[in-house]
């Protein structure tokens, strides 16, 4: 028998079971190209992706000239993106970076997964060179109240304000949020933003499962960008 009280681990990885049988696409390379002209990044930053996970999103960053370093819980990055410098040990700890080193750090469905948030922000604000760039992304609570917990792991939800004010808290300014559709039509033609709109509200959420458009036009995500 399992003596749970003395501290036993989960048999599986959580990336294991909640991405490790995903194809990978090309979403994350539209994305952050389309992040890459949006937040003014440019050629040879120093970019962190933090809770990088399998890394898709790093190499979409890399492919467009950053360089890419990596850090998780998990070591599965390693393995699909052994071109960046990807570190793994505990978010919630200090990170093994110096003092002002990063030009930009990137975190994409993390902040969201843990108690104190803000501790991963204010390590994230050493690290981050005076002048630096912080892009933090998040589901929002407003549009995922239903689905929030269908991961057991999140902690902790946001909403527009609230994802703004942890950025102030810590130590950003030039704090600016907003809610991201993750729809590439959406960021080529805004005009599709009525059929966006008509998606979220008047289509029932079973279909989520069977179209993109859907399910995307209803899971809407935050991003903040602030700088050091």
């Amino acid at each position: 028998m399992t003596n749970m009280s003395g501290g036993s681990k989960p048999q599986n990885e959580y990336l294991d079971v909640t991405y490790g049988q995903k194809a990978f696409t090309g979403y994350p390379f539209v994305m952050t190209a389309h992040l890459w002209e949006k937040c003014s990044l440019f050629p040879g930053s120093k970019l962190l992706d933090l809770g990088c996970g399998r890394g898709e999103f790093l190499k979409g960053f890399m492919a467009k000239g950053a360089l890419g370093y990596g850090f998780d819980q998990s070591d599965l990055a390693k393995q699909h993106c052994p071109e960046a410098d990807v570190r793994v040990g505990d978010l919630e700890a200090a990170l093994p970076y110096e003092d002002n080193f990063f030009d930009v750090i990137y975190s994409k469905s993390v902040v969201e997964h843990f108690y104190y948030p803000e501790r991963i922000l204010a390590e994230a604000y050493r690290i981050l060179k005076p002048g630096g760039t912080i892009i933090t992304m998040t589901p929002d609570w407003k549009y995922n109240v239903v689905d929030f917990h269908s991961d057991f792991t999140h902690r902790t939800a946001f909403t527009l304000k609230a994802i703004e004010d942890i950025h102030k808290i810590t130590g950003f300014k030039e704090v600016i949020g907003d809610r991201f559709i993750q729809l590439p039509v959406y960021w080529k033609h805004p005009w599709t933003g009525a059929l966006v709109w008509l998606a979220r509200n008047f289509t029932p959420d079973f279909m989520k499962p069977k179209n993109k458009f859907i399910r995307f036009s209803k899971e809407v995500m935050l991003i903040c960008t602030a700088t050091k």
